[in-house]
Order: structure tokens, then C-alpha cells, then sequence
């Protein structure tokens, strides 16, 4: 090869495009280099950027599939979500009605404790009127005949 390019160089007469020996040298050089890089270089890199390319998109559609996977989760909870918030309200509305029933016969039960404690004082209060009279009578009875007495003891002293 250093032949080659010795006779190249012998021959050269400094022409601007010479198509001497040197053509077919440099030629062979430059595939030779390109046939080395290749198997040195490009092929094992090609080979790593293709792997990481395959890593990269594996990731990718793992990602994609965790993520269809959390949605579909969170669909999920707001579903079950709602239907607690439908059980509550639920269980709410049982609580409070059942609440006003409470209060009702409560109030109910209140308002006949207090009509039997006002007939009973009622009665009461009729009671003591109808002894009151009945002192009362005798009083003026009592008081009647001394008046009268005292009347007709005056008469008769007359």
C-alpha cells in the first residue's frame, strides 16, 4: 500500500484533478475506513440507540397503560363515590324524618300531659268554688241568724 502511494506521488505532475493511481488508492482508503467505522462504530451504537429507542417506547406503552389503568380506577371511585353520597343522603333523610316523627309525638304527648293537668286543675278549681259556696252559705247562715236574733233581741226589749 505505501507503494501505491509513493508511485502516486512520483507521478503527480500538480494538475488540479489528476486521475493517476491515487484515485483508486484513496478510493479503497475510504472504503476501508467506512468498512472499520462501520463494524467498530456504527453498528454497535445503531444497536444501543435501537435498544434504548425499544426501552424508551416499552416504557411508554407501560406508561400509557398505568395511566388507561388510573383512570379507570378513578371512574371507579367517583362511581362508588356517588352511590355513598346517594346512601347517605338517604340514611340523612331516614334520620331526620324519623327525628320530626319523634318530635311530634313528643309534642303530641306534651299537649295531652297539659290537657289533662289543666281538666285536673280545672276540676280541681271547681271543687274548691263548690266547698267555698258551700262555706260560704253556712257563713251567711250563720251570720243570718245572728243578725236575726240579734233583730229580734232587739224587738223584744222594745
Amino acid at each position: 500500500m505505501t507503494q501505491w502511494i509513493l508511485l502516486a506521488a512520483e507521478t503527480a505532475e500538480g494538475g488540479l484533478f489528476d486521475l493517476d493511481a491515487t484515485l483508486p488508492l484513496m478510493a479503497i482508503q475510504f472504503l476501508l475506513l467506512a468498512t472499520i467505522l462501520n463494524i467498530l462504530f456504527y453498528k454497535p451504537l445503531g444497536k444501543a440507540i435501537d435498544d434504548r429507542a425499544g426501552y424508551v417506547q416499552g416504557q411508554l406503552n407501560q406508561a400509557k397503560k398505568q395511566k388507561q389503568e388510573a383512570i379507570a380506577l378513578a371512574q371507579q371511585y367517583e362511581q362508588e363515590l356517588k352511590e355513598v353520597r346517594k346512601q347517605s343522603q338517604g340514611i340523612i333523610g331516614t334520620a331526620q324524618s324519623e327525628a320530626q316523627k319523634i318530635v311530634t309525638e313528643q309534642v303530641q304527648q306534651a299537649q295531652q300531659e297539659v290537657i289533662a293537668e289543666r281538666q285536673k286543675a280545672s276540676e280541681q278549681i271547681e271543687a274548691e268554688r263548690v266547698q267555698a259556696l258551700s262555706s260560704l252559705e253556712q257563713e251567711v247562715s250563720a251570720l243570718s241568724r245572728q243578725i236575726l236574733e240579734k233583730v229580734i233581741g232587739l224587738e223584744f226589749v222594745r
